[in-house]
């Protein structure tokens, strides 16, 4: 039998891969002259090949038809950002109606905020993770001062309980009836940034709605990562941005789920004109009468060129056969490069992300032994050599194998560059 550890059966794992095809619809950037082995999805994805043509499609469009490019064709730009909605949903598991691709992750976060934390004297506070990504940290903070509250007494950081810095569902369950009567809303990331570790969405709204709190959730890690079930989760919103396992482009515009319970809230909103039902829209009345679901959020009109790039990224979704597939790949995917590293270089990097598939997604995250010098050591000497994942303070390397462009074969090099720089 072949060993399951060996180049060989790498190469077997590739050759039966159903989703080998899918990486010849990215660009895979060259060091030297080969393929870089990127492990970087999880901070920005790699082009689709389409992108290029979807953004020159909307160019022509400008230079040959001007202004009436708004009204004519399939692709016309007034109804551009609904060719987004269905794939966008199915890829989030979502009802078409509760996403829109708009904005920016943190500020469609801010947005619904404005709707979603509403908070009183007696209920205030907001519960996060500890160690949360600056920004969602930042924004939570910066609205509870707005609404007149201190973050010292309303910003409730939940620390780890577990070895390498993760959390137990106990421990969530917890903080939330410990602060429950105080609890205006609990923000959670579906997978923590730093660690890779993926959360039950849906326990967490239950738990956050039995106390009465609002429940939200930044996918910034998981959307194109994880097969999410955001309309049977019942949480109230979620954010997420595109420019990751989405494939979309830097500062791609981001995306934005609103539950169908709220298609029609009177909770208070930022209104814009874009948001207004498109039915009236032209009328260019004083009164705002929101479109119904998750559009009904948007301020001003998409922006067409932005939104291309995630048309075609969203395609090729589609073309794997949905999250499903991606997220059975996945799983042997990263199964691999963990099997790889405890047998052939546990001596070099510890594993900080849970070996539980079901809680995580593609990326691991891992400290070097010896400490954070020895670590950037370790990262410098694999960029030398092509071999790309990212850094994050203070010790993490984080690696993410994307189970639509990498392959066995990639993960397998990985393990080998980390053995050459042991011997060096």
């Amino acid at each position: 039998m072949t060993d399951p550890l060996s180049r060989t059966h790498a190469i077997a794992l590739d050759a039966a891969d159903p989703l080998r095809l899918l990486r010849n619809e990215f660009l895979i950037p060259k060091h030297q002259h080969n393929e870089q082995l990127y492990f970087c999805g999880n901070s920005l994805g790699l082009q689709p090949r389409a992108a290029r043509t979807q953004v020159n499609e909307v160019l022509d469009k400008w230079a040959m038809e001007a202004v009436e490019g708004h009204f004519t064709g399939h692709a016309q730009w007034m109804t551009y950002h609904e060719l987004m909605r269905e794939p966008l949903a199915r890829v989030v598991g979502a009802q078409p109606a509760e996403v829109v691709a708009m904005n920016s992750l943190t500020a469609n976060l801010h947005l619904m905020m404005v709707s979603f934390y509403r908070p009183t004297t007696e209920r205030s506070a907001i519960l996060i993770e500890a160690g949360a990504f600056p920004s969602d940290r930042h924004a939570v903070e910066s609205q509870i001062r707005f609404h007149g509250f201190d973050p010292a007494t309303d910003l409730i950081e939940l620390e780890p309980d577990q070895e390498n810095g993760t959390l137990s569902m106990q421990a969530i369950e917890r903080a939330i009836a410990e602060h429950g009567a105080r609890l205006a809303l609990v923000l959670w990331p579906g997978i923590q940034y730093r660690t890779g570790q993926a959360f039950d969405l849906a326990e967490i709204a239950r738990l956050g709605h039995a106390q009465g709190a609002s429940v939200g959730f930044d996918l910034a890690h998981a959307a194109g990562n994880l097969p999410l079930r955001l309309h049977e989760s019942g949480a109230d919103f979620a954010v997420w941005c595109h420019y990751k396992y989405m494939n979309a482009g830097p500062g791609a515009v981001a995306g934005c789920f609103v539950h169908e319970r709220h298609a029609r809230t009177d909770r208070p909103r930022f209104a814009g004109w874009w948001g207004h039902e498109k039915e009236t829209r032209f009328r260019m009345g004083p009164e705002f009468v929101p479109t119904a679901g998750a559009e009904g959020w948007q301020l001003s009109n998409p922006p067409v060129l932005a939104l291309a790039p995630l048309r075609a990224s969203l395609d090729l979704f589609d073309k794997a056969g949905g999250m499903q597939a991606l997220r059975a790949k996945s799983e042997k995917l990263t199964g691999f490069l963990e099997s790889l590293i405890r047998a052939r270089v546990g001596d070099v990097l510890q594993i900080v992300t849970p070996s539980d598939p079901a809680q995580r997604g593609a990326q691991l995250s891992l400290r070097v032994v010896g400490g954070r010098e020895r670590g950037r050591e370790l990262f410098d000497y694999l960029v030398s050599v092509g071999t790309l994942g990212d850094w994050r303070e203070p010790d993490v390397i984080r690696i993410s194998p994307a189970p639509m462009y990498n392959r066995f074969m990639d993960v397998y090099r990985f393990v080998e560059e980390v053995e050459t720089w042991r011997g060096v």
